[in-house]
C-alpha cells in the first residue's frame, strides 16, 4: 500500500485561520497540493501564502451546495482529483446562554455552518472519490457533541449531528476505499475562541484532565494520520483529541 500522502490533493475549509490552515500547512510541508476555502477571502490570500505547495484558494460558503459544487469542480478542474477533505469550518454561536435564552436564528446560523455545511460537503465529494475507489473526509467536530457543554447548546447539538453524519456515511462507504471519520478536540486554542467568555473556557478545561487547553500542533499531527493511507481500517468512527476528558 502507498503510505505517502505527497501530491496527493487536500480540500480544507476553514482554511483562512485556526486548524484549517493549521491543517494545510501541514498537509502542503508533506507535499500535498491544496484548496483552501472559507468565506474570508483577504484571510485566504494571506493563508495561501503560508503553504510551500502549490496551492489555490476558493472562496466558499459552506451553507451553499451551489458555493460547494463550484468549489469542488474548481479544485478538480486544476489538480484533477481530489483524495483528501478535512472540514474545519465551524461556528460556536451563542455562548455562557441557557436554551431558553437563545434564539432560533443562532440555532439555525450554527446549524447550517456546522451540520449542513458537512452533509453539503461530503454530499458533493463522494461521488467523484467513489470513482477512484478512494478518498479521505475527515469532519470536525467537538467533545461538545459527545458529552454537552452547558451554555453551548447550537454548538454541542451540532456537534452531536456531525458525529452521527459520519457513523452514517462511514457505513454507507465502507466498502469503496473511502475513509469517514469525524475528530472531537477538547479546547484547542484558536481564533474561534476569541469570542468565548473566559467563564465559559475555564469551564470547559476544568473538565480536562490534563487541565490545559489542547495545540494546534497536536491537533493536526492527529489529523494528518486520521487522512493519511495507513488510516485505511478506521471508518464511521469518532476520534477523541480531550486530554483526558472523553471517557468512552
Amino acid at each position: 500500500m502507498e503510505r505517502t500522502i505527497k501530491n496527493q490533493v487536500a480540500i480544507v475549509t476553514g482554511g483562512a485561520s485556526g486548524i484549517g490552515l493549521a491543517t494545510a500547512i501541514r498537509l502542503s510541508s508533506e507535499g500535498v497540493k491544496v484548496a483552501l476555502l472559507d468565506t474570508n477571502e483577504e484571510g485566504l490570500q494571506t493563508a495561501k501564502a503560508e503553504l510551500s505547495s502549490e496551492a489555490i484558494s476558493i472562496q466558499t460558503d459552506i451553507r451553499s451546495e451551489e458555493s460547494v459544487q463550484a468549489a469542488i469542480a474548481q479544485t478538480l478542474d486544476t489538480f484533477g482529483q481530489i483524495d483528501i477533505a478535512v472540514n474545519a469550518a465551524g461556528i460556536v454561536g451563542q455562548t455562557n446562554t441557557k436554551i431558553v435564552d437563545v434564539p432560533v436564528s443562532d440555532f439555525r446560523k450554527v446549524y447550517e455552518v456546522n451540520l449542513q455545511g458537512s452533509f453539503i460537503l461530503a454530499k458533493t465529494l463522494l461521488p467523484h472519490m467513489v470513482k477512484r475507489n478512494y478518498g479521505r473526509i475527515l469532519l470536525i467536530a467537538s467533545i461538545a457533541g459527545k458529552e454537552g457543554n452547558a451554555g453551548m447548546v447550537s454548538y454541542s447539538a451540532t456537534k452531536a449531528g456531525v458525529i452521527g453524519l459520519v457513523k452514517s456515511i462511514g457505513k454507507e462507504y465502507a466498502e469503496t476505499g473511502i475513509t469517514i471519520n469525524s475528530l472531537a478536540p477538547a479546547v484547542i486554542k484558536t481564533p474561534i475562541h476569541d469570542n468565548i467568555p473566559q467563564e465559559q473556557i475555564d469551564y470547559m478545561t476544568a473538565k480536562i484532565p490534563m487541565n490545559r487547553c489542547g495545540t494546534l500542533d497536536e491537533i493536526v499531527s492527529a489529523i494528518r494520520f486520521i487522512v493519511s493511507p495507513e488510516n485505511s481500517y478506521t471508518t464511521g468512527f469518532c476520534f477523541d483529541l480531550s486530554g483526558g476528558r472523553a471517557t468512552y
